[in-house]
This record gives structure tokens, sequence and C-alpha cells, in this order.
């Protein structure tokens, strides 16, 4: 019996790999060089709002994720921020494009599973050298029957992509953290959308729910196989 899932996308940052967690140890570091001119959740506010102003510049990453930094320290100090201070800004951008691999637990089994069955993809967005780091030293490269590092995930890229390297959105999933960037646009788009959530999460990430019965709600990695039994 054919199956009627036949392409699966897993997205990469905090489904597959920890990495928010070293964007909280910056911001950190960034309120205490700052403890001076702001407080840590005026600071906080500040920053959240310079990194939604800019993703139409500098899209998702570490580098847009900096240079935001920057531009929030110039605003609360009026421009009078201290050079060294922009300096250890542009190192802890360096220190996060070069932190080691860890992954999430269950991902190789997860991944491994699934990919006995099906056609897996990894779907990620953010810089595109960072990204192909990350998946090189993750040691799951070779088990993903495509890549596709991507400027957003949005309803018309799923419709393209999972009509490119399956059989439509209608006959895919897509397993991610992000409830808005994973799980939501992929349900518009017909297909299935399973949330896994991480500890901690970007609040532009955030969105309600879907009212679908596309959509799944699992804790960990180690559940995938027993949704994709009730579904096929």
């Amino acid at each position: 019996m054919a199956r009627f899932l036949t392409t699966i996308g897993f997205d990469a940052d905090d489904t597959l790999w920890h990495n928010e967690r070293f964007f909280k140890l910056t911001q950190d570091r960034f309120a205490e060089l700052l403890a001076d001119h702001a407080d840590p959740d005026h600071l906080a506010e500040r920053l959240l709002a310079a990194e939604r102003r800019n993703l139409g510049h500098y899209g998702f990453g570490i580098k847009g994720f900096v240079l935001s930094m920057i531009e929030t320290a110039l605003e609360v100090t009026e421009n009078r921020v201290p050079g060294e201070v922009i300096a250890d800004l542009i190192a802890a951008g360096q220190e996060m494009l070069s932190h080691p691999i860890e992954l999430m637990p269950h991902a190789r089994d997860a991944v491994e599973a699934v990919a006995d069955t099906h056609r897996v993809l990894l779907i990620t967005k953010g810089d595109l050298l960072d990204q192909e780091r990350k998946l090189a030293q993750s040691g799951l490269g070779e088990l993903f029957h495509g890549v596709e590092i991507v400027s957003d995930k949005t309803k018309p890229v799923y419709e393209e992509i999972f009509a490119r390297h399956g059989n439509g959105p209608d006959r895919g999933m897509m397993i991610g953290n992000s409830m808005k960037s994973d799980v939501v646009p992929m349900v518009q788009a017909g297909g299935w959308g399973i949330y896994v959530p991480a500890t901690l999460t970007w609040e532009l990430e955030r969105a309600d729910a879907p009212e679908s019965d596309r959509y799944h709600h699992i804790v960990t990695l180690a559940e995938l196989p027993a949704i994709l039994g009730q579904i096929e």
C-alpha cells in the first residue's frame, strides 16, 4: 500500500540542534554592557523592536541580531556608546557563528527513522554560511534528500518546496519548534504541521496554534513515529 505522506520537512535550529540559548546568552551580555544606560527589560523591548524593524533589511540570523544590538546600543546611549562596547558585540556575534553543534534529544533517531520510508528535507532560514556550517557539523547531512535554506517560511514557500521535492504540500509534513514559521504556514498550504516546542522560543516566532486536524503537538521528537502511524 502506498504511503499517503511522501515528503517530510524538518526545521533545523532548536528542532534538530540547540540555537536560541546562544542568542539568550549574548543578549544577557548585551544587557550587562548597557546596564548604565537602560534596565534589562527596557533594553530587551528596544532590541526586539529593532529586530522586528530590521527583518526586511537583514533577514533572520546572527548577523541581523548583532546589527540590531549595535543599533539599539546607539539609540539608548544617544550615539555615545563606547567603541569597546561595539567591539564586544561584534566579538559576541563572531563567537555565536562558531559555537559547536549539540543535537536535540532524539534528533538523529527521528530523522533516520523517517528517512527510511519518506523523502526527508531540511528546511531552515537564517545566514546561509552559518546554516551550512551547522548542518555540516551536525552529522545529519547525509540523511536528507534535499536542503532548503530560505529567507522566510511562508505558505507560498512551502507550496513550492513540497511541489518540487515531493507530491505537493497536501502529502507533506513540516516539523519544527516555531508555530509561526514551521506549523501555521504549512497547514495553510494544505500540509501537516507538527509542533515540537523548545525550551526557549524567540518572541517573533510565536503564534496561535491553527485550528486544523492537520496540526499536532508533540513534546519531543521521540513521539514522531507514533504521529506518523496515526496519519498513515
